[in-house]
């Protein structure tokens, strides 16, 4: 399939860039962004309902990212996709950028909404979708959060009001990567049984492979369909994906790779095209 081998070359170059960024400014958040870029790819290239050259477009679909550390993925796709030049990914977290290492609205509003404390993207994504029932509009609110930060009991009090007012045009995708700082998720705060939980609160619950483009072209088809009730996809992904050193290794969450390092990350990443 065409379109699927487009995505992966797409998703392939976007972790190149989240290297080259990441190495570049000496700082950063490597494994959850390179987990994400299939999505991502996804998400930009083909989900989406949205004009790059116009961003402020009254009815395009909204994606907030909660868990704003892993911007570098959102930054790359957003460039390659045509937002901004991708020279100006070489500017990721240095002074004056736009390009911070957690995303502010007020330095490009084609963010929809600033993150860093964890917790508060799906309150907001529930607040714009609610809003979008409100004045008869049809686009769609996409959010995307970390499985760590469901910790936060906020979260969970977002799910409850999605449910209350059955936002059926809200479409959360969990990046089940099983890691935080400070290691397994599992260890740290339990979540599972995930799926259960959103279910509890009427969910639509659907689950899917974060690195297979076919499957996931066919979940967010699936999940835009659903009517009468939020959407939750719970995206099974490998933090560090495509890096061989970096996967699975929790430790990769919040530091950046060195010079020697990212060189042999990109060399990895070149045999995927």
């Amino acid at each position: 399939m065409a379109e699927v081998r487009i995505l992966k070359r797409r998703a392939n170059a976007i972790r190149k860039d989240i290297i080259k960024m990441i190495s570049e400014a000496g700082s950063g958040h490597p494994a959850g962004a390179l987990g994400m870029a299939d999505i991502f790819a996804v998400l930009y290239f083909s989900v989406l309902n949205h004009k790059p050259k116009r961003p402020d477009w009254l009815d395009r679909d909204r994606l907030v990212l909660s868990n704003g550390h892993i911007c570098a993925v959102r930054y790359a796709a957003m460039a390659h996709r045509g937002y901004f030049p991708v020279k100006e990914l070489k500017t990721f977290r240095k002074l004056g950028s736009r390009l911070q290492g957690h995303p502010s609205y007020l330095d490009m509003p084609s963010l929809e909404s600033s993150s860093g404390s964890l917790g508060h993207g799906l309150s907001i994504a529930v607040g714009m979708a609610l809003a979008a029932k409100l004045d008869n509009k049809n686009y769609k609110v996409y959010c995307v959060v970390s499985d760590g930060e469901l910790n936060e009991g906020s979260s969970w009090e977002a799910v409850n009001a999605a449910n209350k007012w059955a936002l059926d045009n809200l479409i959360v995708i969990v990046d089940r990567n099983y890691i935080q700082i400070s290691g397994r998720t599992e260890h740290v705060w339990p979540l599972d049984p995930l799926d259960k939980k959103f279910e509890s609160y009427d969910w639509n619950v659907l689950e899917v492979d974060g690195h297979d483009i076919h499957k996931l072209l066919s979940v967010f088809e699936r999940a835009n369909k659903v009517k009468g009730k939020p959407v939750v996809i719970i995206a099974n992904t490998v933090p560090g994906k495509g890096v061989p050193f970096m996967e699975n290794d929790y430790e990769w969450h919040g530091k950046p790779p060195s010079k020697q390092e990212a060189e042999f990350a990109l060399l990895e990443l070149e045999k995927n095209g």
